[in-house]
């Protein structure tokens, strides 16, 4: 036998039979294949009006404040668009198809393998990405390291978001740059913008959302660098979205609005000691020094 055949078992090398299910869903899934390839090439996209329909979209504040994350990563903040600004644009678009799978859970090894995809039908672009997902959760070492995910809850959520993070990128792998560029730029105008609701009334809205949320306004300026009275749209802008990525879980607060170091100037200067019941601080005795250079009295 030769390096480059293996060896497999007759009864393993093909199944005896195929079920009925398995044989309708291979069926279905040819189908559908051809299908959405049939109609993408009868049906091909308008760009003109998938950019008209990309502008009133992300005109719309709904979008535009999960449009955006702020997570921290190495001491400072990695800022990006979202996978629902993703979703959006594969819809507007048009002929793409995107999904994320859980091909196989390991719980003895703690891990999941999931794919990922987006799939432009009318161009026949596709990029497919596989991965693992380790059931564990980040953590600092402060709070004890990585924490073990055991709870069905837990793991599904963990591996949602690395899916929805893989999509993501799938789906801004087969847009247009400049579509997704435009987007971006589109929705933060609209961040600036609020929609047409006054600078101040913004700003004391934001004030409020995040005091729900247990920060309060000297956190809030000192995380933009400058006192609320000289907030600008852009400042307003920029609470939205890490205001959101608190509400959604993806950072902490204690990451986004550490305490505030003190200085040791700001402590002032520390008492003098007290000995024998004066201060070291106090002016000398001059008596009494003489006193005690004579042997004392």
């Amino acid at each position: 036998m030769s390096t480059n055949e293996i060896a497999v078992p007759a009864a393993a090398a093909q199944p005896d039979r195929v079920g009925q299910a398995t044989a309708v869903e291979q069926s279905r899934a040819v189908a559908e294949v051809q299908g959405a390839i049939l109609v993408a090439q009868r049906c091909p996209r308008n760009v003109n009006a998938a950019v008209a329909e990309m502008e009133s979209s992300c005109e719309q504040k709904g979008l535009a404040d999960r449009a955006f994350y702020a997570v921290p990563r190495g001491g400072g903040t990695v800022n990006g668009a979202t996978v629902h600004l993703a979703r959006e644009l594969a819809r507007v678009w048009g002929n793409v198809q995107y999904g994320v799978s859980e091909m196989r859970r390991d719980d003895v090894f703690g891990q999941s393998e999931m794919k990922a995809f987006a799939w432009d039908v009318q161009t026949n672009t596709r990029v497919e990405t596989t991965f693992v997902v380790p059931h564990i959760r980040d953590r600092s070492a402060k709070s004890g390291g990585p924490l073990k995910l055991t709870s069905m809850d837990d793991i599904y959520m963990s591996n949602a978001n690395a899916g929805a993070r893989r999509v993501r990128e799938c789906i801004f792998s087969i847009l247009p740059p400049w579509f997704v560029e435009q987007a971006k730029e589109n929705c933060q105008k609209t961040l600036e913008h609020g929609g047409g609701i006054p600078l101040p009334k913004r700003i004391s809205a934001i004030i409020k959302a995040f005091d729900e949320l247990d920060v309060a306004v000297d956190q809030l300026e000192r995380r933009i660098g400058r006192p609320n009275a000289k907030w600008t749209a852009r400042d307003v802008g920029q609470l939205t979205v890490i205001g959101g990525s608190l509400k959604r879980g993806e950072v902490r607060k204690e990451e986004e609005f550490p305490p505030e170091r003190v200085q040791v100037a700001d402590l002032g200067e520390a008492p003098a000691p007290v000995i024998n019941g004066a201060s070291a601080a106090d002016e000398p005795n001059e008596a009494a020094v003489e006193a005690f250079a004579n042997g004392g009295a």
